[in-house]
């Protein structure tokens, strides 16, 4: 077979991702949502797809992966041929792929099974580089195993004098919440090596980390949570005798959205229906994907603070058939988190007296201790990132408790009142 001539544009351009995580399912209540769950069940695919559109549309002259670009133990011929199909793509237009293996990578079988297309070359774990054109060479070392306590800078070779050197790697740097430690290294033995560009990957919050050189860790293209909300997307590097200069590529087809609306001023259920219409709808305008997924949170101190909590199933509906309404949105939860005008508690009844002898036990170390024991076994099994969005800190058990326990007495209170009303 001939090999493909590359294609050559007077301004080089270079698209960097990672963390594909390629048929890594989703999760939200929302995607009980028939319609919803049928739009994005291939959410990840999508995006990587979009990726390539971006790739083909501005003419790059390569693709970085830096990463991840497959989802753990999970052996699919239909996520192989997949990929081999949008490889095929960027082959034909002389678009080159440079991928390094992350964790994820590392333990899946397809990784190292798939006969890729020529255009896409593999970093082994020995590390290595490769020359892009006369003035760029990429450099990356792959994970040999799914883990790597050691740093992997020593088997990176020297920058080529005289050209630009893009080096990709898959690191935790020093650490982050929800990520476990892989790669380790230290922002500053990046930027001391002579690279131009760090392509990285493994976290999945985008960050540039330095300019002088570039330190870039692009993110996940596609949400897959809600603790992994905002707009995602991918880097775009612009090559020229003046540097290297960077844009944001949007990627993601479905946006995870938190949201918080103040209604302290609200004093009737037709003026709450009216500000939720409003903030939902701008809340769609700035969606950068074609779907959302919404955590909506309402607080403040309205008047009727204690209506709205006890009809909490009825706007639960009213918002989710207002985020319908908008043809973008669906409701993953709805928090609330009112409280009486001034904190005034009404004095008098037996529910007064109830709410002193609740919020009285919600402060006692016993109380606190049992409660912060049930959250710990609860969350131990969940997933390391969406255990870092509830947990992120050492005193995180206790703050979420108060919250917990303070939310379910005023549940409770609202009910009673409206009992007693």
């Amino acid at each position: 077979m001939t090999k493909p001539q590359y294609s050559v544009v007077s301004v080089p351009k270079i698209l960097h991702t990672a963390d594909i995580h390629l048929d890594s399912p989703l999760r939200s209540l929302a995607l009980r949502d028939e319609a919803l769950h049928d739009r994005v069940q291939a959410a990840t695919r999508m995006a990587f797809t979009r990726l390539v559109d971006t790739a083909l549309a501005e003419q790059v002259l390569a693709l970085l992966i830096a990463g991840d670009l497959f989802d753990g133990r999970a052996r699919s011929a239909r996520t192989a041929a997949f990929l081999t199909a949008q490889l095929e793509r960027l082959r034909g237009a002389g678009i080159r792929v440079f991928y390094i293996k992350g964790n994820h990578d590392a333990e899946n079988p397809l990784s190292g099974a798939l006969d890729l297309p020529e255009n896409v070359h593999v970093f082994d774990a020995r590390g290595g580089c490769v020359q892009l054109t006369d003035t760029i060479w990429i450099h990356g070392v792959s994970f040999a195993k799914a883990e790597a306590p050691d740093s992997l800078l020593p088997r990176f070779p020297a920058p080529v004098p005289g050209a630009v050197n893009i080096a990709m790697l898959h690191t935790s740097l020093a650490g982050a919440a929800g990520h476990d430690t892989y790669a380790p290294c230290r922002l500053s033995d990046l930027t001391g090596m002579g690279f131009d560009y760090w392509a990285l990957g493994h976290i999945h919050k985008r960050q540039v980390h330095a300019s002088d050189p570039w330190v870039v860790m692009p993110g996940i293209p596609q949400g897959r949570d809600i603790g992994e909300a905002g707009p995602k997307s991918a880097t775009l590097l612009r090559i020229s005798d003046d540097g290297i200069a960077l844009s944001e590529v949007p990627s993601s087809v479905v946006e995870f959205t938190l949201s918080s609306l103040d209604i302290s001023n609200v004093d009737s259920d037709d003026a709450l229906r009216t500000a939720l219409r409003r903030h939902i709808h701008a809340l769609a305008e700035g969606l950068t994907a074609g779907s959302g997924v919404l955590r909506l949170t309402l607080s403040g101190t309205p008047p009727r603070h204690w209506h709205i909590l006890r009809d909490r199933d009825y706007w639960v509906e009213t918002v989710a058939a207002l985020l319908q309404d908008s043809g973008k949105l669906w409701l993953d939860k709805l928090l609330l988190e009112l409280d009486a005008p001034g904190n005034a508690t009404p004095s008098g009844s037996a529910t007064a007296e109830l709410g002193r002898l609740m919020q009285g036990i919600g402060t006692e170390p016993a109380f606190a201790a049992a409660a912060r024991a049930e959250i710990e076994e609860l969350t131990g099994d969940l997933p390391a990132s969406v255990r870092a969005a509830l947990l992120d800190g050492p005193d995180a058990p206790d703050r979420l408790a108060e919250t917990l326990s303070q939310s379910g007495a005023r549940r409770v209170l609202a009910r009673l009142k409206g009992a007693e009303g």
